[in-house]
């Protein structure tokens, strides 16, 4: 009995030891007080986009949950309203796999909010499910809605600098590797589900890199997170019902609960003295080197032009324009956005685009901020 009560207690220290120093990830004590300041939160309805938005309510901030589902994004401004005192959390609809709903939403938003300081993309999949779109479905819910959405809100963003702009990505994108000549065709079956979702995740690093670039000197500043190992419905949406039950008490042991997860979002968010790191990728709250794919300018360049293509971004409507626009009605029959972007204008070779000399110059001469740990 002494032998086995030893061993039961050698395997709860080592466990203690394991989750507090590799599960359980660093609190962020960024900016305390955010009185003032608007805060755009995708996904904010559960997980860790819920544990983002209630952190930035307790801080003072005007808190804006976009999210698809009504009912569950006014219940979950409900709950943070009362459980952070700050009446100031609102739900506006918002479904990133459709591009007039990020349209609608921008219109929306601009028309009735004054400021935006900072924008946490967190919303996204990991699997299409049941369904089956023409298109790219974790693609476009996990990058070309956000890039969308952030080209639609950047005057905004300009006008409130100094502002920031988070996209949660995942340490899945060392496993991915983007193929311009297939980046928007559907996806079938699990093997190329996972294959599509390291390579959007890529695409958020390399979106966060290229937009630090676009943005350089404006005030704006951006950053990709890695939310770590979370126990969150992104998790466990997709798995089988028979199989959930039993890996419920394994996440609940070797995962991070959605508030560990929340951390390093927040601390791109919040933390002052890292806008000289705009555009790298953060885990554990500190910066982290990406892999080669992860930090080439010449793909995001191109991932950048692609992206505006299959998001029906006009002239007018990039990263370089300052105006502060009122975006189009999509259900107007004039709109010149179309929801899907003809299959000629999709993918530009490096040698077409007008930019990329520029773009070489540039990569030649920017150097890597220094490695930098909280």
């Amino acid at each position: 009995m002494e032998a086995l009560l030893l061993s039961v207690g050698l395997l709860l220290g080592a466990y203690v030891l394991v989750y507090y120093n590799l599960v359980k990830g660093p609190p962020c004590r960024g900016i305390a007080s955010l009185r003032g300041r608007t805060a755009v939160v995708t996904g904010a309805n559960s997980g860790i986009g819920k544990m983002t938005a209630l952190e930035l309510a307790r801080r003072g901030a005007r808190v804006v949950l976009a999210c698809r589902s009504r009912e569950r994004g006014e219940a979950a401004a409900f709950d943070l309203r009362q459980e952070s005192g700050n009446n100031e959390v609102i739900f506006m609809a918002l479904d990133l796999a459709s591009l007039a709903s990020v349209r609608a939403f921008a219109t929306a938003f601009l028309s009735s909010e004054p400021r935006l300081d900072i924008l946490i993309h967190n919303a996204g999949i990991s699997s299409c499910g049941r369904t089956r779109e023409p298109f790219n479905l974790l693609l476009r819910v996990n990058h070309i809605g956000p890039f969308l959405l952030t080209h639609l809100l950047l005057p905004r963003l300009k006008t409130c600098a100094p502002s920031r702009v988070v996209v949660v990505s995942s340490a899945a994108h060392r496993r991915g590797r983007l193929d311009f000549t297939r980046l928007d065709r559907p996806v079938v079956g699990w093997r190329q589900e996972l294959r599509a979702y390291a390579d959007s995740k890529l695409a958020n690093v390399l979106f966060a890199r290229e937009l630090a670039t676009q943005l350089e000197g404006t005030g704006v500043t951006c950053y990709a997170a890695h939310p770590g190992p979370v126990n969150s419905e992104l998790f466990l949406r997709h798995v089988p019902g028979w199989l959930r039950p039993l890996l419920r008490p394994v996440a609940w042991l070797v995962l991070r609960a959605p508030r560990g997860g929340a951390q390093t979002p927040l601390y791109c968010a919040l933390q002052e003295g890292i806008e000289p790191l705009s555009g790298r990728y953060f885990a554990n709250c500190h910066v982290e080197e990406v892999p080669p794919a992860a930090r080439d300018d010449r793909a995001a360049h191109r991932l950048w032009e692609a992206s505006k293509r299959l998001a029906g971004l006009g002239p007018g409507e990039g990263a370089e324009s300052d105006e502060d626009p009122q975006p189009e009605d999509p259900s107007s029959p004039s709109s010149p956005h179309p929801e899907e972007p003809t299959a000629s204008e999709l993918y530009p070779s490096p040698q077409s685009s007008p930019d990329l000399p520029k773009l070489m110059r540039r990569t030649l001469v920017k150097a890597e901020p220094e490695l930098q740990t909280s």
